[in-house]
């Protein structure tokens, strides 16, 4: 598939071997990866449809390698593009042509526990789930959690502002990390942040997480740790209708009640987790529903008679609520191996990521169902309903001619159908290149160049991750001019400093 990315620097290929000799200096050992096999592992991240290998893979494992690194290349004109463990869901991390590839997979230490704090200095390599791992004998745990945490890494987690089953009530990556350090293209190193949750100043951690690797890179996280609540038990409520179970989400929390996670799965959805997990889904419901509450036990069991008592009131035709932890795991396990599920029925998938208000849920849902008419293509439907972040998977086969392009073409239908909704193009997973040619779908040209002028502010040679997120590359000093029409300034009476 193509996709127009920014034009190859020929002057920097011409000198390939000139730059892949100055990374080895920075970087010795094994440290540089330029043989084309070798490469091939990182030609693109978790949007396999498109590839493109990069002109050298430097994999540093200091964070004064990583400023050389990006100093060298500054001076140089090189691009770079930061790659964690490669699990992008939007192609992020796709590589360039006459770009090096920065590879943060030796980053994999946790620096510092700190109960006391408690925070957990991590480096940017460590998956999300070994957080939980390092702090679970304590009690503790990290609250974010993606169905892909046994893989993902920390730093992408910040890059992309992901999120999982129990955003709902404790929130995305940026309201669980406190500080960081990071690099700029310059090669200069800034701590940003810290242990405490306050900070004076502008919110520059709020700038950083999910900046996509466009303003720097993250070479080590400071990660809010919380205690793990006393019960946590779960409800599988299953309706005959898509509408009921949206109608369900909206009453639950009308009612004041904040699930710890809130999921619903469509019938496609259902079955193909059940073949592969064998969790004990309902299969004869259109929409399934996992309700986590949690807290003092107490808390639970009462929110747990609310809970069926509205589920029963929107027409629920099963309901079965976990009796242990294995059983609340079991619930969990299914829908979070829904991606990988959906994967052994059909050839290929696009998975989709927009957001929408919890209400529109059944219009959005109906939507999805005529579009998969329109473009003749299965969708199965996976989603955090209780903030609204749909993931629809859109079925195909790359090896029939056309269907790639219809399924490019329907997910685009849908993300336009987000914004059209009151929602967002995306709610985790980033813009990257998947969405960059819808961000006018949803804003202004005046609100892009504002946002590419906060990126020149980091990266004046707009050298990080170029290609990714705006639709329309601009240089920064093009950004910075005041236009002058026919001689005359632009509202002459506003005093110019």
């Amino acid at each position: 598939m193509a996709i127009m990315m920014p034009a190859s620097d020929q002057a920097v290929l011409a000198r390939r071997a000139d730059v892949v000799a100055a990374l080895r200096a920075i970087v010795p050992g094994e440290g540089v990866i330029d043989s084309a096999a070798e490469m091939r592992a990182y030609e693109s991240d978790g949007l396999t449809a498109y590839r493109q290998p990069p002109m050298v893979v430097v994999l540093p494992d200091t964070t004064e390698q990583v400023s050389l690194v990006l100093k060298y290349c500054a001076e140089q004109g090189i691009k770079v593009v930061p790659r964690g463990s490669g699990t992008s869901l939007s192609g992020g991390a796709l590589p360039l042509e006459d770009g090096v590839l920065l590879g943060l997979g030796k980053f994999k230490r946790i620096r510092e526990i700190d109960f006391d704090n408690r925070v957990v200095v991590t480096e940017p390599g460590v998956t999300n789930l070994a957080i939980s791992q390092a702090v679970a004998h304590a009690g503790f745990y990290y609250a974010p959690d993606p169905s892909s945490q046994i893989a993902c890494s920390i730093g992408g987690n910040v890059a992309e502002n992901s999120g999982g089953v129990h955003c709902l009530k404790y929130g995305m990556t940026t309201n669980n990390v406190l500080g960081c350090e990071i690099v700029l293209m310059s090669g200069e190193i800034l701590r940003i942040g810290g242990k405490s949750a306050e900070n004076s100043g502008y919110d520059l951690m709020g700038v950083i997480t999910g900046s996509e690797g466009l303003l720097g890179v993250i070479t080590e996280i400071t990660v809010r740790i919380l205690q793990k609540p006393e019960t946590a038990r779960a409800l599988m409520v299953g309706f005959a209708e898509v509408e009921a179970a949206g109608e369900c989400v909206a009453r639950i929390i009308g009612a004041g009640i904040i699930p710890g996670g809130m999921e619903m799965m469509d019938r496609p959805a259902i079955h193909a987790a059940e073949a592969f997990v064998h969790a004990g889904y309902p299969l004869d419901v259109e929409a399934l529903l996992i309700i986590e509450l949690d807290g003092p036990k107490i808390e639970v069991d009462e929110l747990i008679t609310r809970v069926e008592a509205i589920a029963n009131g929107c027409g629920s035709t099963t309901c079965q609520i976990s009796t242990s932890e294995a059983e609340r795991n079991l619930f969990w396990a299914g829908r979070k191996a829904a991606f990988p599920a959906v994967g052994r029925i059909s050839p290929d998938y696009l998975c989709m990521d927009g957001t929408i208000p919890r209400g529109a849920l059944p219009k959005a849902l109906a939507r999805i169902r005529e579009l998969s008419e329109k473009y003749q293509l299965g969708c199965a439907n996976v989603f955090h309903a209780g903030d609204g972040n749909l993931h629809p998977l859109i079925l195909y086969d790359a090896n029939k001619p056309g269907e790639i392009e219809r399924a490019e073409a329907f997910g685009a239908d849908i993300l336009r159908a987000c914004v059209e909704f009151g929602g967002v193009l995306t709610g985790e997973h980033g813009v990257g290149i998947e969405k960059r040619d819808l961000m006018p779908d949803m804003f202004s040209e005046i609100d892009l160049n504002q946002q590419q002028r906060l990126k020149c502010a980091f990266d004046a040679q707009g050298l990080l991750n170029p290609g990714k997120v705006f639709p329309t590359l601009h240089r920064c000093a093009e950004l910075g001019r005041m236009h002058v029409h026919a001689g005359k300034l632009a509202f002459p009476d506003i005093p110019r400093f």
